[in-house]
């Protein structure tokens, strides 16, 4: 079983990854152990999704990546109308 999950930084900003154990990674992530959130911690683990396999969450993850802010908070929320406006 395969993680893409979502955190909130203490700047506010969005992380996008993906994990085979959620608890595990967010516990590096509040160490320091991840570059971009080294420096924005405490975060927040505010949403995630299951996959079969890894290859599977990848893919999911770069999709995530390639949306706009406002599409991120709409899943976070989830914002059914927002997020399939086009």
């Amino acid at each position: 079983m395969w993680f893409v999950y979502i955190l909130r930084c203490a700047d506010n900003s969005l992380y996008i990854g993906e994990t085979g154990d959620v608890e595990r990674r967010l516990e590096k992530h509040q160490q320091g152990g991840c570059t971009y959130t080294a420096t924005r911690r405490p975060v927040a683990l505010v949403y995630s999704e299951t996959y079969p396999s890894r290859e599977s969450a990848l893919q999911r993850e770069r999709q995530l990546k390639g949306w706009k802010r406002d599409k991120k908070e709409a899943l976070i929320r989830s914002d059914l109308t927002t997020l399939t406006k086009r």
